[in-house]
């Protein structure tokens, strides 16, 4: 349950307010295994979900069949339509288990409507939930930063220049797959494997596994 877990949704909220909450909304939870679909966008259920337990993806097919990573999904992470901006009509968005996973559904209603007695805990929620939104807007502009880069190298060098800024220091671990990050930067896997082995030859960047280490920044 959300009680077990540290998610931005639920700060400045106690357990024992969480689980008064979890009664009062009708909170429920499921698990997954593996490619397992968690939520469909286009299915009109308007829920919040919040991941406590393994990891999942936001991802997007689009009418040709390109499947493009929107969003890496970790415990605490929160995914929903509140959280999203509009889909083109031949789109399909959905939130894919990529390791076993439970997910705790709230009724989005239930999160924005007016409490009738005026719950603090519930009024923090409602902040926490506005500001999830801001920091959804500041994720997806840096997706468009590293989008906008016209070449390979130049998408994976921002990419790394961002996460690397995020953490502090210049090794870092990526949050997906190599597989995952050629559809996060929207690019044919084999191609970017190719790019990336230039760019260890020319002592640019290490890569072992899914930890990365700029070498050099140019």
């Amino acid at each position: 349950m959300m009680t077990t877990v540290n998610t931005p949704l639920l700060f400045g909220v106690s357990a024992e307010e969480c689980s008064l909450m979890e009664q009062c909304f009708g909170v429920f939870s499921q698990c997954y295994e593996v490619d397992d679909t968690i939520y469909d966008f286009g299915d009109g259920r308007n829920m919040v979900g919040v991941v406590t337990a393994g990891t999942a993806e936001v991802e997007r097919i689009d009418e040709r069949g390109g499947r493009t990573i929107l969003e890496h999904l970790e415990v605490g992470s929160v995914f929903g339509e509140l959280l999203m901006f509009e889909r083109a009509n031949d789109d399909s968005i959905t939130v894919v288990c990529t390791r076993p996973c439970c997910v705790s559904f709230v009724p989005a209603a239930a999160l924005l409507k007016r409490c009738e007695k005026a719950c603090a805990h519930h009024t923090r929620v409602v902040e926490n939930m506005f500001r999830l939104v801001t920091d959804k807007a500041s994720a997806l502009s840096e997706r468009v930063e590293v989008l906008s880069r016209r070449s390979i190298r130049e998408k994976l060098l921002r990419y790394f220049t961002l996460q690397a800024a995020k953490r502090g220091e210049d090794s870092f671990e990526l949050p997906f797959s190599l597989s995952a990050l050629a559809d996060y930067i929207s690019t044919d896997r084999s191609a970017m494997m190719r790019e990336l082995k230039k760019m260890r030859d020319e002592e640019l960047v290490a890569v072992n596994g899914r930890i990365v280490t700029i070498q050099h920044r140019i």
